[in-house]
């Protein structure tokens, strides 16, 4: 799966861009608070960046389709729960504090994510051992 490996790739590297901003450019610029929170959705996009490239060489080995929705529902999960965490703390920064939807976008990312590695878990049942 080209397209997972692909996303899976530019993904880890904007992770590395936004952490590396958040580490120095907005370090001076937000509460202990809201750098913990930023952290936390970039740590969660780089594992889930690598899990997306995880599960391309999954689907690639197998053709287990289960790997290949696994990989779609990572991904979008990744953006709406990390992307949702940046712009929370950064809102007062950026004058988006009136961005009330924001909140609940950040549990059905997880929600997706979770989703994911569940049916990880079911197709890895369907893998032929040699």
């Amino acid at each position: 799966m080209k397209k997972l490996v692909l996303m899976g790739s530019i993904m880890a590297a904007i992770a590395v861009i936004i952490g590396a901003f958040g580490a120095h450019a907005l370090k001076p610029l937000l509460t202990a608070n809201q750098l913990q929170s930023y952290e936390t959705g970039v740590k969660y996009h780089l594992v889930h960046s690598l899990g997306n490239i995880l599960i391309a060489i999954l689907y690639h080995q197998t053709k287990i389709k289960l790997f290949k929705t696994a990989g779609m529902l990572m991904f979008i999960g990744l953006i709406l729960f990390s992307f949702s965490i940046y712009l929370l703390a950064t809102k007062d920064l950026f004058g988006i504090s009136s961005w009330t939807f924001l909140g609940p976008i950040t549990p059905m990312g997880g929600l997706l994510m979770i989703s994911a590695w569940v049916l990880i878990f079911i197709g890895a049942f369907n893998i032929k051992n040699d």
